[in-house]
This record gives C-alpha cells, sequence and structure tokens, in this order.
C-alpha cells in the first residue's frame, strides 16, 4: 500500500481484545518510530511502556480520583476548552461514536461509563506514556517532537494491525501515572497512547473521524 492510502486507512481505536502485545512487538514500533523529526536531533523524548499490574493500578487510580471529584493534573499547563470550529468537530466525533455505542443523549450512566473508559486507558493491554525532561520547561519544541514519536508510534503499530488511541485521560492524574509507572519526578508527562489489537466486534472502532478541506486552513503565499 502507498503511504498516502496507509495514513488514511488509519484510525483510533478505542476496544481492544484481551491479547497481550509481546515486549519485541512494542520495541520494534518504538524502533520505527524514533526517526520521527527531532528538532537539532536532540530526541527529547522518553517512553514508558507500561502493562500488567502497574497498568491496572493506573487505571484504578485515574478511575478512583476521577470519581471521587479530585481535580485533574497535568504536569505542564494546558487549555482544552476547545470554542468554535475544534468544539464543533470535538462535538461531531463524540456523536458519531455514542450513536455508534447506542448512547442516548441523556443516558448518563453510559455516558459516565464512556467517559471512565478514557481514564482507564480504553482498557488497552499497553499504554506508552510518553514524556520529557522537566528541566526543559516551557518545552514547547519538545513538546513538537513528541508530537511526532507519537504519529510515528500509531502509524507503526497500524502497519502491524495493531491500533493505537492517543489518549489525554489516561494521564490526566498524574502523580498516579507517576507513581505506578515508576516515573522520575524530574520528568513530565506528555500524553499517553493506549495501544491493542483492535476488537472488531466493538461498534466504536468503525467511526472514522474527517478532516477539513485543505482550503480551510492552509494558505499559499507566492506560488502562481
Amino acid at each position: 500500500m502507498d503511504f498516502s492510502s496507509f495514513a488514511q486507512s488509519r484510525k483510533s481505536v478505542r476496544g481492544f481484545q484481551k491479547k497481550p502485545i509481546p515486549k519485541a512487538i512494542v520495541d520494534e514500533i518504538i524502533n520505527v518510530a524514533k526517526w520521527a523529526p527531532s528538532s537539532y536531533n536532540t530526541q527529547t523524548w522518553r517512553v514508558h511502556a507500561v502493562t500488567g499490574e502497574a497498568l491496572d493500578k493506573i487505571r484504578e487510580g485515574n478511575t478512583n480520583n476521577t470519581l471521587a471529584g479530585k481535580p485533574h493534573q497535568r504536569d505542564f499547563p494546558y487549555k482544552e476548552d476547545y470554542e468554535g470550529e475544534h468544539r464543533r468537530r470535538q462535538i461531531d466525533v463524540a456523536i458519531q461514536l455514542f450513536e455508534a455505542m447506542g448512547i442516548a443523549r441523556d443516558d448518563k450512566e453510559k455516558r459516565m461509563d464512556w467517559m471512565l473508559r478514557g481514564f482507564r486507558q480504553f482498557d488497552a493491554p499497553v499504554s506508552l506514556v510518553l514524556t520529557y525532561d522537566k528541566h526543559l520547561e516551557p518545552a514547547a519544541i519538545s513538546q513538537f517532537s513528541l508530537g511526532s514519536l507519537a504519529y510515528g508510534i500509531v502509524l507503526a503499530a497500524w502497519e502491524r494491525g495493531i491500533g493505537c488511541v492517543i489518549n489525554g485521560q489516561g494521564i490526566m492524574q498524574s502523580d498516579v501515572v507517576h507513581e505506578h509507572a515508576n516515573i522520575p519526578d524530574d520528568e513530565s508527562i506528555m500524553i499517553c497512547i493506549a495501544m491493542g489489537y483492535p476488537d472488531d466486534s466493538f461498534a466504536a472502532n468503525d467511526v472514522r473521524s474527517t478532516r477539513a478541506d485543505n482550503q480551510d486552513f492552509v494558505r499559499y503565499v507566492g506560488f502562481e
């Protein structure tokens, strides 16, 4: 398959088989993804691959803290209260997912369960936690490099029949992730990637988000 077709075939996977992913496969995926662009070849990324009991404890801590009303905590300042067209796109994909899963607008129980799936990292067998050295703050360039690495990871995984979803909810209780993944305090958690073999019976896995037309976000300057 050519790269254009392959890249467009990728989608976020939110339902996984319980089948484990061997360490060698995870390492192979990272070995491919690490060739992502990195500013001045600084490679200011670290990856913590988590599975088994440690990941179960992260799920439990995230869920319990969320249900107890503990405020979300990330390792860097962020704003995710989207507005305008960004908010509209966020709502549009949520509607797609809820319709696929049969979650009615007024079904608070199912909506809560869906939210908690995110905090459980969608029950994936593996979570890759991406971090950078805290002394680099403010770390916009390092965060950009981590974004490049994350895209490389999801593509390399997809090539091997493994699905991923880049998941912010899974690290919103960052102290829980630091503790159970044994991540040093001098590293800032950027994001996590839930990873596993797709469960074809999970309805939300059929959802494919759309992309805006180039004319909506691209300006060409100096072209004929």
